[in-house]
């Protein structure tokens, strides 16, 4: 009895005194409370961030994307231009202009609602695009870039040695039919 009147009067030591203590406790010395006891740290496992699913036609177009920029960069070199650095809201602009026309038929630089790519671009972020190359209905990224480069004014945008940036986009309609662009940037 004596030692569990102890270990209560232990516990209850940080907490304002609600017991007396007889002398036979007393004499025992100081009270200190029980140390808690250490329960160990939770594990902490990586969970991994679930990637979205890609369809056929999303990856279709990631590999189209990586071709064009490839080809792209290849005929800057070829022509004395550095390369061109992917730059993310080009990107972005870039995709939002493929699948403008791929859901809509559109093939025009300008939206229905009167945006250009300068501001699609500024909407994601760039400030300071340069132009922009679109085309539609090429079957693979080396058909779409021979006929942006037998064009003058899309040539133009691609050997620009003043552009720092771009973005490629590709997008696919219902029936297939790939929409590309590209939006280069100054800095």
């Amino acid at each position: 009895m004596f030692d569990l009147v102890v270990r209560r009067v232990a516990v209850l030591a940080a907490a304002p005194a609600l017991f007396a203590l007889s002398a036979p406790a007393l004499a025992q010395g100081p009270l200190t409370p029980p140390r808690p006891q250490e329960t160990p740290p939770p594990t902490v496992t990586a969970t991994p961030t679930p990637t979205p699913s890609l369809n056929p036609a999303q990856i279709r177009a990631r590999a189209v994307m990586v071709q064009v920029v490839r080809l792209t960069n290849e005929e800057r070199k070829e022509a004395g231009c550095p390369a061109l650095t992917v730059d993310g809201h080009l990107v972005t602009a870039s995709l939002r202009q493929s699948n403008y026309m791929a859901r809509t038929r559109l093939f025009s630089h300008v939206w229905r609602d009167g945006s250009t790519f300068v501001d699609r671009s500024e909407d994601s972020g760039y400030r300071q695009p340069a132009g922009e190359n679109i085309a539609w209905g090429y079957r693979s990224a080396p058909e779409v870039m021979e006929a942006w480069m037998a064009s003058p004014g899309h040539r133009r945008n691609i050997l620009n040695c003043k552009a720092k940036a771009f973005g490629a986009g590709v997008a696919f309609a219902v029936d297939g039919t790939p929409y590309y662009t590209q939006v280069f940037g100054w800095q």
